[in-house]
């Protein structure tokens, strides 16, 4: 796998993303006995925005060879103006630049960028505790480096897939699993099924997260109906799309499947990504929505 999130680092999909991973976060933290945060592919826990930059677009060109430019000006790059900001995304926003001021930029978010490890890890409390999983050596050690001090955070250099086994169910009883994958791999949402299975299995009321692309429609069809061939407790699915079809861009959008999602998270889903549509829409015909797979009884 030769993927790296550099230059998709604060993205429109990562805002979607961790905004709704914080709100995951606060819901669980509503309750007083601690939780397991599990990463299945953790990344090196943060970027620097800069070094997406390629050297003749940083002197005005058109970008390097291979046609790759920055694209956090159309995903974090737009929350940061002076308007005002739903409590929501202004709670997550806080965090972004908190950590690029902790890295040593300005405090403006701008240079520095988070990942989903670091944002969590920046939530928990004393009773909660991080297991995080990267299957790329550079990317596991960048990782293992953040999080060297971290008494309640564990870093293993392993398949993710294979974490769901290995750690569930954890001491706490609860857990929040994100699944975040490259989809590089052509069979990565029967890797996904067959993983959500073992940990329904293995922790029936864990909260089970998975991002995915919004790319062949059919594809979710298939994966959404895997999902409901599991028999699982209430899921749905939260979709950002900045794109409508017709649109030449590749990426249109992005979706978060939520197993067990904590009361009301429909709403709070629902009203981030009604305010996140037309902030980060890139082309006409976008748009929000959280729809049921499996509703709630």
């Amino acid at each position: 796998m030769n993927y790296r999130h550099q230059f998709h680092a604060g993205n429109f999909a990562d805002v979607m993303k961790h905004a709704l991973l914080v709100r995951l976060g606060r819901a669980l933290q509503k309750k007083a006995t601690g939780f397991l945060y599990l990463d299945t592919h953790a990344g090196r826990g943060g970027y620097d925005l800069a070094a997406a930059v390629p050297p003749r677009r940083a002197q005005g060109g058109e970008g390097d060879a291979r046609g790759r430019v920055p694209e956090h000006p159309d995903g974090i790059g737009r929350l940061l103006g002076p308007g005002e900001l739903p409590a929501a995304v202004a709670d997550y926003v806080a965090l972004v630049r908190e950590f690029d001021r902790r890295e040593g930029g300005a405090g403006d978010a701008r240079r520095f960028y988070p990942g989903s490890p670091w944002l969590v890890a920046e939530l928990a409390r004393a009773q909660d505790r991080l297991a995080l999983c990267e299957q790329q050596p550079a990317e596991c050690a960048a990782l293992r480096e953040r999080f060297q001090f971290s008494p309640r955070t564990v870093v293993q250099e392993l398949d993710g897939y294979g974490a769901l086994r290995a750690l569930l169910p954890p001491p706490e009883r609860r857990a929040l699993v994100l699944i975040d994958p490259p989809f590089e791999a052509l069979d990565e949402f029967a890797l996904i099924v067959a993983a959500l299975a073992e940990g329904l299995r293995r922790l029936p009321g864990g909260v089970f997260a998975v991002w995915y692309p919004l790319t062949e429609r059919a594809r979710l069809e298939e994966f959404f109906f895997a999902l409901r061939e599991l028999r699982p407790p209430p899921t749905l699915a939260a979709e950002l799309a900045i794109a409508g079809e017709r649109s030449a861009i590749k990426l249109k959008g992005c979706g978060l499947v939520v197993i067990n999602p904590p009361w009301q998270f429909d709403r709070e889903a629902a009203a981030l990504l009604t305010f996140l549509a037309p902030t980060l829409a890139q082309a006409p015909g976008g748009g929000g929505r959280v729809d049921w797979i499996v509703p709630e009884k």
